[in-house]
Parts: structure tokens; sequence; C-alpha cells
């Protein structure tokens, strides 16, 4: 007698070890330097209130997250600062919000972490909310749309699933990739 394959579990397991054998490891140690240093001028960021020069600032608290609408072409760069509160906010908190009971959150309503710390926390408690919602859901649930909560209302909830992955592993990279060059630009006063 066949067994029906546990589609949450491989969904669950292409985050997971990603996050416990490589990302995790990766953020560990991040120096409030690194959070908010860019290789380059004018870069996108988190800010303390009133600091930032792009065109909109979002937030609720004492930092601010960079944007512009449009967004310029080509994209300023962005910090680790300003990736972590994507990730945060765009990618897990507004998602925990529509589909898992989480509290509303929205780029213009978070109040943005001032130290790496924070950050990491915050992405911790965010990413806690996903995982057990995702352990959660049902084959019933994963293959129903997910309706008007996404801009692709007829993709099954199994194929926001996956796209929430690919954008975690791919961002979380972004920051692994910048705490290299970190490490390895010469800067003032540290040795090359």
């Amino acid at each position: 007698m066949a067994t029906e394959f546990d589609w949450n579990n491989s969904l669950l397991e292409q985050w997971e070890w990603h996050w416990n054998n490589q990302i995790r490891a990766r953020l560990q140690g991040l120096t409030d330097d690194e959070y908010f240093w860019s290789p380059v001028p004018d870069p996108w960021n988190v800010w303390p209130r009133g600091a930032s020069t792009a065109p909109l600032q979002a937030g609720a608290g004492d930092f601010t997250i960079d944007f512009a609408f449009p967004q310029p072409d080509p994209a300023p760069f962005t910090t680790i600062a300003w990736r972590l509160g994507h990730v945060i906010v765009g990618v897990l908190a507004g998602r925990n919000a529509s589909h898992f009971g989480a509290p509303p959150a929205s780029y213009e309503s978070w109040e943005y972490a001032g130290t790496a710390q924070d950050a990491l926390d915050q992405l911790e408690t965010q990413l806690d909310v996903w995982v057990k919602g995702v352990r959660g859901l049902s084959y019933t649930e994963l293959t129903a749309p997910v309706g008007n909560k996404e801009p692709y209302p007829e993709l099954a909830v199994a194929d926001l699933v996956l796209h929430i992955h690919r954008e975690l592993i791919h961002h979380l990279s972004e920051v692994s990739l910048l705490r290299d060059l970190y490490a390895h630009t010469p800067r003032e006063g540290k040795k090359s």
C-alpha cells in the first residue's frame, strides 16, 4: 500500500536545510558596523529617522528603510541592514500576517532594527512564525489557491512557500557575501 507523499516536510526541508547548514552560522557575530556598512556611496539602508536622502523612507520607529517608486534603474546598492529589513518585513512579516494570523505588518508600520542583534532577533522571530505556519498546513491547504492575499491568486499555497524559501535563500546569501566583502575590504584603522 503506497503512502501519501509528505509535501509539507519536503517544502520545509528546502528552507530548513539551508538555514541550519549554511545561513544561520554565516549570520552569527554580525556587528553593527557590518550591518550598516556600504562599499559604495549613497546606498539604500536603514537610517536613524531623518538621516536618509532616499525619495521614500518607511518605518514607524526611530529608524527608517529607503525606497523609491518607481524603483530607479539601476537599483541602488542595498546594505545588510536594508536586505534584512526587506526579508523581515516584505518577505516574512507581511506573509505571516496574511496567512498565519500574525499581527499586521508593512514597510510603513514596521519598527526597523537599529542594531544588528535586534535585526537578527526580528529575523528569528519571523522565521519561527513562518516555519510553524508552514508546518501546520495540510496537503489540502498546500494545494489550495493562495487567493487575493498575493499578486498571483490562482497559484497554490505550496507555490508561495517555494517562492518565500527562494527569497530567503537568495537574500540571506547576499548578506553572507556582503559579510565576506566587509571582511576583505581595507578600511582606515584595519589591518589588511
